[in-house]
């Protein structure tokens, strides 16, 4: 079968396509024929040698895929020839990948293969974030950094789902048509989110801030907060990891709240299936469509992952595998 692996660790341009063998699922696990596979910033980052995971080189990345099933195990509700998503966590960037159970879902017949491979990653983590670890009520206030970005617009389209109103954060003017079409009730610059985000809100600041970017922004997220407002850290695409001064949290008694999916479901094997429950209505109601970017040929991974780098991706970049 074919794959894109990494080969070194020197970025995006040490993937080669390559013949592997077919891989093969035991008698726990699905085989899926992967049609399409979202491209992720862990995946970026695992191409230096920068994400928390570090498997032996070489090695295939890609942690979501939408398909079909080639094989299930015994018992299981999904069937050969089943449209599926699901989040492998390694390897979807190849034409077959093994799965665990607990991490295949049904795909609606509505969405499409491209869409569904936009799912996994970003839509099962906000709305982890959002309702778990955010407590988000209808008719609170949203704010979305990095909300043309794949997590971002994501973030937008589940609160947006579930009754908030959402205040999306963009680096340019032309990063804003992704934001509207994620759905956001307002659209703001990010080098003056914070005046914005209080005069939008008549000076009460929002309910929750959404971060996927960290970096420079933290301190400002954390004064755009209403009283009781909760920062969900969720990733540090700037790069830079910032640090929190506590008695900041004192000030309106606000919360600065982790969201580790990944570490979550390790303690909680239900987690996913639980989460892709609570998206699945609104997912055939059509109130959540990925906005889609960049779709690129799995031969050119290293291409979207080098627009991911170079922040240019608008909207969720996604390899076509067949």
């Amino acid at each position: 079968m074919r794959a894109m692996q990494i080969q070194r660790l020197e970025g995006p341009e040490s993937m080669s396509l390559v013949e592997i063998d077919d891989a093969r699922a035991d008698e726990k696990q699905f085989l899926i024929e992967v049609h399409a596979a979202g491209v992720t910033f862990p995946d970026l980052l695992q191409t230096r040698g920068a994400y928390q995971i570090k498997p032996p080189l070489p090695f295939v990345p890609g942690s979501e895929v939408a398909g079909i099933v080639r094989s299930a195990p015994e018992g299981s509700a999904l069937r050969v020839g089943s449209r599926v998503a699901a989040f492998p966590g390694m390897g979807g960037f190849q034409e077959l990948v093994a799965v665990h159970p607990r991490a295949v879902f049904a795909l609606p017949d509505r969405i499409s293969f491209e869409a569904g491979a936009a799912l996994p990653m970003n839509y099962l983590t906000v709305n982890f974030a959002l309702v778990r670890r955010g407590r988000l009520r209808a008719g609170e206030t949203v704010l979305v950094h990095g909300a043309a970005g794949g997590v971002g617009s994501a973030a937008v389209q589940v609160a947006k789902a579930l009754g908030a109103r959402v205040i999306a954060v963009v680096s340019t003017p032309a990063k804003r048509a992704i934001a509207v079409q994620a759905g956001a009730d307002e659209v703001v610059l990010a080098e003056d989110f914070l005046n914005a985000s209080k005069s939008i809100t008549g000076g009460r600041g929002v309910d929750v801030v959404l971060d996927p970017v960290g970096g420079d922004r933290f301190t400002d997220s954390l004064r755009s907060l209403a009283p009781e407002g909760r920062l969900l850290v969720v990733g540090f695409t700037a790069g830079e990891i910032p640090t929190v001064k506590v008695n900041r949290l004192l000030l309106n008694n606000v919360d600065v709240v982790g969201v580790g999916l990944g570490a979550f479901m390790m303690r909680d094997p239900a987690l996913l299936q639980n989460e892709w429950a609570m998206l699945v209505p609104h997912l055939e109601a059509g109130r959540l469509d990925p906005p889609l970017g960049g779709t690129y040929p799995l031969a050119e991974a290293a291409r979207a992952l080098t627009e991911m780098e170079a922040r240019r991706a608008i909207g969720k970049i996604v390899l076509r595998v067949r």
